[in-house]
């Protein structure tokens, strides 16, 4: 098995995986004249992504590798790391202490809970996602109740009908879910139809519903319909979505809450 570097990317190479998130496929001259750079240049950076599995290289170019079991925890948890944070301190401070709150699978909500942990008390974290539970299981300020199921090892996620069920136990104050990617459409997409039986069950028994996702997830595709994001709460993110995001939000009494990175 190939070892994945764990060196933090550069900001041409975290700029190329956020082209290649959006438009799918990127090509060594289009990405020579962005950056205007030699094309010997990006081709080292694409072999340096792809090596670590952010990127999967074809003649000419590099695709963005969507399906959630391509790509790597760690790779996820480094692209838009600045702008995770600043969304995770903004959903901390949505949270009253002693509250009880769901969150789901992915690198942001796993940053949600590291900034809850730090400025909280009295919270019943309820997760199907392990790496948070390794981050709130040793804290004093919460009780962590974790969902039983099948593991899907690529990012130690609890998937599938058991633990849906088990979230179906709860009535709780408020969920902070992340997506996958969100329709220009409005609707709120997921790659894989176990997780998003989880997320279904995660939207009907809260009381109050965050959604959390950093300007990449806006007009990309994946397959499964989890929701519609005129049926959220509270919109948490790093940019202003476009104008027909931003409209369906309005009328559907959707709070907009924009974050910023702190220099």
């Amino acid at each position: 098995m190939k070892k994945i570097q764990k060196n933090p990317l550069n900001k041409r190479q975290r700029d190329i995986v956020n082209y290649a998130r959006k438009d799918g496929f990127v090509t060594v001259e289009n990405l020579s004249e962005a950056f205007q750079v030699t094309h010997q240049t990006i081709r080292r950076d694409l072999a340096y992504l792809s090596d670590n599995l952010y990127l999967a290289r074809t003649h000419g170019g590099a695709f963005f590798q969507s399906g959630v079991s391509n790509v790597n925890h760690y790779s996820r948890q480094s692209i838009a790391q600045e702008e995770k944070i600043a969304i995770a301190k903004k959903v901390s401070a949505l949270i009253p202490d002693n509250s009880s709150v769901v969150l789901n699978i992915g690198t942001t909500t796993e940053q949600v809970a590291r900034s809850l942990l730090i400025s909280h008390q009295g919270l019943k974290i309820i997760t199907n996602n392990i790496n948070i539970v390794n981050i709130a299981g040793h804290s004093n300020n919460c009780e962590v109740w974790v969902a039983g199921g099948k593991l899907r090892s690529s990012d130690n996620a609890i998937v599938g009908s058991l633990a849906s069920d088990f979230i179906n136990n709860f009535k709780i104050d408020y969920a902070i879910v992340g997506i996958s990617a969100i329709d220009k459409d409005g609707t709120l997409l997921d790659f894989d139809h176990e997780e998003l039986m989880v997320t279904k069950a995660i939207y009907e028994q809260s009381r109050r519903k965050i959604l959390i996702a950093d300007a990449n997830k806006f007009d990309r595709k994946a397959p499964y319909v989890t929701g519609y994001v005129g049926d959220i709460d509270i919109l948490v993110t790093d940019k202003m979505p476009n104008k027909n995001i931003a409209n369906i939000c309005k009328k559907n009494n959707v709070e907009i809450i924009i974050s910023r990175i702190e220099i």
